[in-house]
């Protein structure tokens, strides 16, 4: 009789550590695609923002009587292989000068693209705003996970690795000259 409450209170331990194992490893997967899914966010953003500086540049070239390409480096970022880091910053320089433009030119301040541009620029501007605050959010999370006991387990046994934040900031390691505006 001993030797069944022993084997009940086994399976009994078992158990609760299988439901905990599920638990964590659920709670990380959960965080994984929250964070995929504010990546997916980010990236149609970037590549709305991407198209509206290309419409600007065929807009500007058209208008203007000056034959300056503002947005040649820009045009070609399609091209490199950077992150969505770089390019939001490269994009936030051809934005930028899409508004000085329209502000300098009183015929691109009256065109009609222009202001739809404008417009796509303000609502990609809130949309990447809201993913990135999304994506840290949860990277925060998950990565919380991976460091705390007992979910640290879990995680190494499934490779789940420490995620950059969007900006690519390492608080861990030594470079202290990691916050650049």
């Amino acid at each position: 009789m001993e030797v069944v409450y022993i084997i009940l209170i086994i399976v009994f331990i078992l158990g609760l550590l299988g439901m905990l194992y599920i638990h964590y490893f659920n709670d990380l997967q959960y965080l994984k695609t929250k964070i995929e899914q504010s990546e997916g966010i980010i990236d149609e953003s970037l590549r709305e923002r991407y198209d509206l500086v290309v419409r600007t540049s065929d807009i500007v070239k058209a208008n203007l009587k000056e034959k300056k390409d503002y947005f040649k480096e820009y045009i070609s970022l399609k091209d490199e292989k950077i992150s969505n880091f770089e390019m939001d910053r490269k994009l936030k320089e051809a934005i930028n000068i899409i508004f000085n433009l329209k502000n300098d030119y009183q015929e691109l301040q009256n065109h009609d693209g222009m202001k739809e541009i404008i417009h796509g620029l303000n609502r990609t501007t809130e949309k990447l705003s809201a993913a990135i605050s999304y994506y840290n959010r949860y990277t925060n999370k998950l990565n919380e996970m991976i460091r705390k006991f007992p979910s640290n387990l879990i995680a190494k046994i499934h490779h789940f690795q420490i995620k950059p934040f969007f900006d690519h900031k390492d608080m861990n390691d030594d470079d202290l000259l990691d916050f650049k505006l």
